[in-house]
């Protein structure tokens, strides 16, 4: 059993770790509210901006003159995984769970014979999948010395990822994200967006507005900044839910804390209760034999 002073020490120690965690807690929880209000904010215009994308497209159908960012390139052979994680740790399975899913679409797509290209956005993800995939990396995102992650990190992205795609280095692209839904729920998500996908639109809807210049035209204006819309958007959901998963764990890691605390108090009192009554029993005994 350790002695008086290490089991003193050592919750001290514990004492220390749990002001520690319950500041990341409170640091999150702002933070959280910030990138929840962000990433709440940017849902209808992205959803809006998709769905009269969605309608062009319907209108386009399987024409020879759609812009290839909307009929492809023609193969599937070639795949890009845009893997977005965090840049930090300390927030519970959030890493975890994306690499997960990007894993698993991965294994899905070797076994088909497809061949697969890496971007990692965030380095907790690279670090997770490169002793597996590192063969399959091409690219890296760097945002540690972002604060706030902007539209223009967006556009960076996403200009990479186009100029990739015009110069032929692959077929089709996903991103791996996660969708914020609460402090305890953070939903892995796998979205392609090169070829565009469009929730399906009602009979007859697509046919109810006239366009000028023709629907073809306005698509190839707009498809870019599409594709940078979802990129942004799935950067703010990865925000929320990096701080909710954050502020969840070290609520966990803080009442983790107070337990050993707890634990560690007992066996103080116990074996410091024990030492003073073998003193006793010392004094006791001499005293007895005099």
């Amino acid at each position: 059993m350790p002695n008086l002073k290490d089991l003193k020490n050592r919750i001290g120690s514990v004492k220390n770790t749990r002001k520690i965690t319950k500041a990341m807690q409170m640091v999150a929880a702002a933070k959280l509210r910030r990138a929840q209000d962000a990433a709440e904010a940017a849902r209808p215009y992205a959803e809006r901006f998709n769905a009269v994308l969605g309608g062009l497209a319907a209108s386009v159908g399987g024409s020879d003159t759609a812009p290839r960012l909307l009929a492809g390139s023609g193969a599937e052979k070639v795949h890009l995984l845009v893997v977005m994680t965090a840049e930090r740790g300390l927030c519970g399975g959030f890493n975890s769970s994306i690499v997960k899913l990007a894993r698993a679409h991965i294994e899905t797509l070797r076994a088909q014979g497809k061949t697969i290209k890496i971007m990692t956005v965030g380095k907790k993800g690279r670090e997770q999948m490169r002793r597996d995939y590192g063969q399959y990396f091409i690219g890296h995102v760097d945002l540690s010395d972002v604060k706030r992650v902007g539209y223009v990190n967006a556009q960076d992205i996403t200009r990479d990822v186009l100029a990739r795609f015009d110069g032929n280095e692959f077929d089709v692209a996903t991103l791996f994200y996660s969708t914020f839904q609460s402090v305890i729920a953070q939903t892995p998500t796998a979205q392609q967006i090169i070829p565009a996908k469009f929730a399906p639109v009602a009979e007859g809807t697509a046919s109810l507005f006239d366009y000028e210049p023709d629907e073809e035209a306005i698509l190839a204006d707009l498809l870019p900044r599409g594709v940078a819309t979802q990129v942004f958007a799935a950067l703010l959901e990865n925000a929320a839910s990096e701080q909710g998963a954050r502020m969840s764990a070290m609520d966990n890691a803080t009442r983790n804390a107070g337990d050993m605390i707890e634990r560690l108090t007992i066996i103080y009192n116990r074996s410091r209760q024990a030492a003073i009554t073998k003193e006793l029993i010392e004094i006791i005994s001499g005293a007895e034999a005099l």
